[in-house]
């Protein structure tokens, strides 16, 4: 048992899905797993495992933000042994050609967050596991997904003050803004596991999605992230 986690050795597998929302992780095991056991409700982080086409995976909430989710990624890790992680979240979109319900694959991850600065003194550039994004690549090809690939941006603000940075990544092609793939990558890297962010993009500067209407559209996205991550547990 780590500190903010409850579960026991072997409650969690090595692949994961980490939505911002504990809510989503429930509803990634009610929707999608056999048999799902709750394996944590330590600060009501609820987790999830169960299996997925006969392989044992977990879902997991991480909150909001790079302090949020570095907390869960390192105790899962080193703590639980997790090898495979895959954020599953929401976005919003930076790019015209970017439009509502796109799914988008996390290639590198900018951040405006001193995460980094604090570790390397300087600039260093957070990816994904280049198998891990190459895989869920080819499974949207074929399962018929449209996807982005490109680069995020992690921010600290969700309700940010338009600015120059901003249009900055805009006109450098970053293709959607969110909160946690930067810290993801960079622990992910720290501790030799693989790591992707896929997103659904549910704002836009044309209008944003509803509650109701983000619930339904994320089943594309979270059964692309499953039946990737599953290609990478034994």
């Amino acid at each position: 048992m780590s500190l903010h986690i409850g579960a026991k050795p072997g409650d969690i597998a090595e692949s994961i899905l980490l939505p911002g929302d504990p809510r989503r992780a429930k509803y990634i095991a009610d929707t999608f797993f056999e048999n799902p056991v709750k394996f944590n409700d330590v600060r009501g982080m609820w987790g999830f495992t169960g299996t997925y086409k006969g392989k044992k995976v977990s879902a997991m909430g991480t909150g909001m933000g790079i302090p949020s989710i570095s907390i869960y990624a390192n105790e899962l890790i080193r703590e639980y042994g997790v090898k495979n992680l895959i954020r599953v979240g929401t976005c919003g979109a930076m790019q015209d050609h970017v439009g509502l319900k796109d799914v988008v694959l996390g290639m590198g991850a900018c951040t405006d967050n001193d995460f980094n600065h604090h570790v390397f003194k300087g600039i260093y550039c957070p990816t994904a596991d280049f198998e891990l994004i190459r895989a869920a690549y080819y499974t949207a090809k074929e399962t018929g997904v449209d996807v982005k690939v490109g680069n995020i941006s992690s921010g600290d603000m969700f309700y940010g003050e338009h600015d120059e940075k901003s249009d900055r990544f805009t006109e450098y092609g970053v293709l959607a803004g969110e909160m946690e793939g930067a810290a993801l990558y960079t622990i992910a890297a720290r501790e030799h596991v693989r790591a992707l962010t896929i997103l659904t993009v549910t704002d836009h500067p044309s209008g944003n999605l509803t509650p109701e209407e983000r619930e339904l559209t994320l089943n594309t996205m979270l059964q692309l992230a499953l039946d990737t991550v599953i290609k990478f547990q034994d």
